[in-house]
């Protein structure tokens, strides 16, 4: 008697289903090409519940609910999705050498000795309904999951050799989107790979070349993350693909090179990468700066800035002239803001210009120009043309040098709201920046209105965050004043969960230093005052919130970390 006659013969004989019910579904077995099984629940001769209960107890196996059970996803990784499929089983648990797999057909004795031999695991079975199991492999197999990418790199392991001797990946069919082998491995990996970095919130992803390795990591929330470390062999390939994807010229391995490509989601939204390559000593090192507009913040009110910081904000803006600064390293938000305050700005009655490098987000409504020093297109020749477009507002991408700095202010000066960005640690060190430039003071105190220095804190993951002491004398050693400690009593810490990846932490938000440029201070950049001078000056004549300020405004509130205090701002010594 065959496995599965078996089976049908046991259904008949438990009066689940009779004769002329196993005729038909074997009649719908054959045209289907599926299981006795699903035939038989597709034709409503059985429900699929009562089926897995049935079999469980009739070879004293345990049912299971996969639509209610987490799979692990390190059981997963033991397997491919062939043999999922074939089998019509997936691992759910992992315990030491023993692995869980839950199945929709106990009876197939040729499925535990596959499985024992290919993961040198005892084998234990639970029972699941079939569509169930199939779900569960579409979920755990899906674009971009640590079982997909592990099942795409052994195939990328069994063609090594072939990646290995390819100039350039040569040896895999790598086309554009008219023409591409989907099911080639490198094809599959880059796009799980893609899909993987825009599900997970992912801002930079980084591929590296090492003498003995090859790694994968994603920066998400400002810490770099390593997600996986292909066969080496395969990095020309994988570093092709992207280069192609990119429109770069992928046998130019000794420049940099930068481009751009665009991936369309299933939802019919696109994401945007921003692509640099960077030849290194074992091979060409890929950046990808994800740039999703639908992740673009542009709301005012959303920034994070306190009540009375967003008001001088807004007052700066609303100004008919002046210089506003936005001054940060990279990556700490400072596009974000600019954007937000040109979406204010932005009417009908406005002509707005901005020069970038790079454009990153397209605004409808703004008149955005890429630069180009290489073909003597900077800054500087931007703004030029701007005057001459008779613009209201210009956005300068950054001040780098004293040209930039004096069109800028000239400017300011003359009828215009420029706004630009800075590299500078705080807000009042912008000033002696700008001098050092160059710039003569006059101008800078008397077009500046507003500078704004902003760093991001990573947030608390509300989903694990519970009530969190810390002693006083922590509070005061971040400079919290001794007769403030009784309002930090709402403190909240991530305990780690699957949404933050363990780590307590999830997502960021904005702390900022608002220096308004009131007369007291003007008139000490006149006389030369110092950067601590004119901190001193803001704090004491205009109440100024300092970045250290800031961020114990948010831990406070219980939005973030002692930890994050400390990585973000320095203490307030003056």
């Amino acid at each position: 008697m065959s496995v599965r006659k078996g089976l049908s013969e046991l259904l008949v004989k438990e009066n689940l289903i009779n004769l002329n019910q196993l005729d038909q579904a074997r009649r719908e077995q054959k045209n289907t090409g599926g299981r006795i099984t699903a035939a038989l629940v597709k034709l409503g001769f059985v429900q699929e519940s009562e089926l897995a209960e049935f079999l469980g107890q009739q070879y004293n196996i345990p049912t299971i609910d996969l639509n209610s059970f987490e799979v692990d996803p390190e059981a997963v990784k033991l397997v491919t999705k062939q043999i999922c499929d074939k089998h019509c089983v997936i691992p759910v648990s992992k315990f030491e050498k023993n692995l869980v797999v839950a199945v929709s057909d106990p009876s197939n004795i040729y499925v535990k000795d596959d499985l024992q031999l290919l993961t040198r695991c005892k084998i234990d079975m639970v029972v699941a309904g079939e569509s169930a199991i199939k779900a569960a492999i579409e979920r755990n197999f899906a674009e971009g999951s640590a079982a997909y990418l592990e099942d795409i790199m052994s195939e990328m392991e069994d063609s090594q050799d072939s990646f290995d001797t390819a100039e350039g990946g040569g040896d895999v069919e790598i086309v554009d989107q008219e023409g591409v082998d989907a099911d080639g491995p490198i094809v599959k990996f880059v796009n799980a790979m893609l899909s993987e970095a825009i599900k997970t919130r992912t801002s930079d992803i980084h591929i590296e070349s090492y003498e003995k390795r090859f790694r994968i990591r994603f920066r998400i929330d400002g810490a770099l993350y390593e997600k996986t470390q292909p066969p080496p062999g395969t990095a020309a390939a994988i570093v092709s693909r992207i280069k192609i994807l990119s429109k770069l010229n992928i046998a130019e391995k000794r420049r940099p090179q930068d481009g751009r490509l665009k991936v369309k989601l299933k939802s019919g939204s696109e994401v945007d990468f921003r692509v640099s390559v960077l030849p290194t000593l074992f091979g060409e090192k890929v950046v990808m700066r994800i740039l999703d507009k639908s992740n673009l913040q542009v709301d005012l009110a959303k920034l994070g800035m306190e009540p009375e910081e967003l008001k001088a904000f807004t007052d700066a803006l609303y100004l008919p002239q002046g210089m506003l600064l936005i001054t940060g390293p990279t990556g700490s938000g400072k596009t974000t803001t600019i954007y937000s305050g040109l979406s204010e700005l932005n009417t009908p009655k406005k002509n707005i210009s901005t020069a970038e490098d790079p454009v990153e987000f397209n605004l409808d409504g703004i008149n955005q120009v890429q630069v180009n020093a290489e073909i003597g297109f900077g800054f500087p020749e931007a703004l030029r043309s701007f005057l001459r477009q008779d613009p209201e507002i210009i956005m300068v991408g950054e001040i780098r040098d004293l040209v930039t700095a004096e069109i800028a202010y000239k400017a300011a000066s003359t009828g215009h709201l420029v706004v630009s960005t800075l590299h500078t640690n705080d807000a009042s060190s912008t000033v002696s920046r700008l001098l050092d430039m160059g710039v003569a003071p006059y101008m800078v105190a008397e077009a500046t209105s507003l500078v704004i220095a902003q760093r991001l804190v990573k947030r608390v993951c509300t989903a694990c965050a519970s009530d969190h002491k810390v002693a006083p004398e922590v509070l005061l050693d971040l400079g919290v004043p001794e007769n403030e400690l009784d309002q930090y009593n709402n403190l909240r810490r991530g305990e780690g969960c699957d949404r933050c990846n363990g780590t307590g932490l999830k997502g960021r938000v904005a702390i900022f230093e608002v220096m308004r440029m009131t007369a007291a201070v003007k008139e000490a950049v006149f006389q030369g005052a110092s950067p601590l001078q004119l901190k001193r000056m803001a704090i004491e004549k205009d109440n100024m919130r300092t970045l250290r300020g800031s961020a114990l405004m948010k831990l406070k509130k219980g939005l973030t970390t002692v930890e994050e205090v400390l990585n973000t701002s320095v203490r307030d010594d003056l």
